[in-house]
């Protein structure tokens, strides 16, 4: 049997705004919000599910992506004027890693949650 991650809980202080901006990011789109959860689907077997909370403890959550997704990742992240860092402790600000030969960076979401993205895993 192959496991896959199902969907992970994302907390957030509004759960609306929150999966549109990840998804706006990520050029996904939020499949529902309704109930406790605004839905965003990564891909066939995942979705982030955003749940509203009082008290947002941060998250790590690092996404293996093309160089074409990437790129216009990167771009939606520099347009929206994100500080991001090559490092996942931000102390390299305005610059991106090129781990294993491919591109990596890390940004904080509106949450504080630290989002990285790597072209090689």
């Amino acid at each position: 049997m192959t496991i896959h991650l199902d969907h992970t809980i994302v907390p957030t202080k509004n759960k609306q705004a929150a999966a549109e901006f990840f998804a706006h990011l990520f050029g996904l789109k939020v499949e529902s919000s309704t109930g406790h959860f605004a839905v965003v689907p990564i891909n066939d077997t995942l979705t982030f599910d955003f749940a509203e909370r009082d008290v947002c403890e941060s998250h790590h959550y690092a996404f293996h992506v093309s160089d074409e997704e990437f790129d216009s990742i990167f771009e939606r992240v520099k347009q929206a004027g994100l500080e991001y860092s090559s490092d996942p402790m931000h102390n390299n600000i305005g610059t991106i890693n090129h781990r294993k030969g491919g591109r990596g960076f890390y940004f904080y979401d509106k949450d504080g949650h630290n989002l990285e993205l790597l072209t090689r895993v």
